[in-house]
């Protein structure tokens, strides 16, 4: 066991099951460990390196604004967190952004502005309905609206006010949204930790034609799906919707933590001084990071994640020892025959770093992964897929 293996083991808490693999360097959609053994990385660290890693760009706007000023706090302005927000609403129409560091506390501040627009129209208005098999957060509140009760089992009470509907349940939904103690519905485009499930759209938009009718707010977790991950700026927009406030992190950052709750006109207004505040939250560093990576998804880009999300849906389907795909654009959910840790193993053992998400093999590469290398990949998991399901 190398050293740090044996020193992670001995001082890092275990709340991580690792793979037996140390990376130490990488470029791109490749990396490797302290042997010299190459990976393709088709998990891009669940998300979160949109262009890869030590992309050029990235590295060059994030080590540019290290040499300026790497933290000031909220009582000042900085340039990078001012020109993101600014980014962020032009490209989306919100009209604010809170910044945080994760998207836990993303979401913490969506609830936050859902329970206070809700308590201006009177007591009583403050549950949160989400729908079964979502994942929020881990927070206590973000716990508590994950709609899996395997992560509720060691952290009871959680906090109150929440409640699970399932998703695509029509009659369900217009229960929920229309109860008198309702301030708001949270919702994900495609579940990805739940599975790599995708919202059907007519489901989408009735959920926001209700939440209109009722003047329940409408806010959808872009956490995981968010920055171009589905081959749009944010999911959303594939389905016909406008949300009231967006919850985004993971890829946003490119590798630095950076969460962001975007608020439309409507709730534009509904936090003010000292209502919330975040210590890092619109750190210059991690703004400027961003910028170089909202700015190149334009339009041309997100067609090419599409691209490539068409190859990969293609050349899965039907394959042998795969039942079936999932997910949209770059979010891609693998049913196979064989167990999908079993398949995430001996991907490992042959190069090609994967993850699962319930009982799928879940892909989530850059953006920006060549096409070479994504064949590759592509073809290594579905020769694995073939031999473990013995066909």
């Amino acid at each position: 066991m190398s050293e740090v293996k044996q020193k992670d083991q001995a001082y890092v808490a275990g709340t991580y099951k690792r793979f037996p693999v140390e990376i130490v360097s990488g470029k791109g959609s490749l990396v490797y460990d302290e042997n010299g053994k190459r990976y393709i990385d088709m998990g891009s660290g669940i998300g979160v390196t949109a262009f890869g890693i030590a992309d050029d760009e990235w590295v060059a706007a994030v080590t540019a604004q290290l040499g300026k000023v790497q933290h000031m706090s909220n009582l000042y302005y900085t340039q990078p967190c001012a020109r993101l927000a600014e980014l962020l609403c032009t490209r989306t129409g919100m009209k604010k952004v809170f910044f945080c560091n994760s998207g836990a506390e993303a979401n913490e501040c969506a609830i936050k502005v859902a329970r206070k627009y809700a308590a201006a129209k009177g007591e009583g208005r403050h549950t949160i309905v989400t729908l079964r098999n979502s994942f929020h957060g881990r927070t206590l509140t973000t716990l508590a609206a994950t709609g899996q009760d395997h992560y509720h089992e060691l952290f009871q009470p959680l906090t109150p006010g929440f409640r699970h509907i399932e998703a695509g349940n029509i009659e369900e939904l217009k229960a929920a949204v229309s109860a008198p103690d309702t301030a708001a519905l949270l919702i994900e485009c495609v579940q990805g930790e739940g599975g790599v499930i995708a919202l059907e759209p007519a489901y989408a938009q009735e959920a926001a034609r209700l939440c209109r009718e009722h003047d329940v707010l409408l806010m959808v977790d872009e956490v995981q799906t968010g920055n171009g991950r589905t081959g749009s700026l944010y999911a959303y927009m594939q389905l016909g919707i406008t949300p009231d406030v967006v919850s985004t992190a993971k890829g946003i950052g490119g590798g630095l933590p950076l969460g962001a709750a975007l608020l439309s006109e409507k709730v534009e207004n509904v936090l003010s001084f000292g209502d919330h505040g975040s210590t890092f939250g619109g750190n210059p560093v991690a703004c400027a990071g961003a910028i170089s990576i909202i700015e190149r998804l334009d339009d041309a880009f997100l067609a090419a994640v599409r691209e490539k999300s068409d190859y990969v849906r293609k050349a899965l389907s039907g394959a042998p020892g795969i039942e079936g795909v999932t997910g949209m654009g770059l979010m891609v959910g693998i049913k196979t025959k064989a167990p999908a840790a079993d398949i995430v193993r001996a991907c490992i053992e042959r190069g090609v770093l994967c993850l699962t998400a319930k009982d799928k093999v879940r892909l989530l590469p850059a953006l920006n992964i060549p096409q070479d290398v994504l064949a590759e990949a592509i073809d290594t998991i579905k020769t694995v897929c073939r031999e473990l399901a013995g066909e």
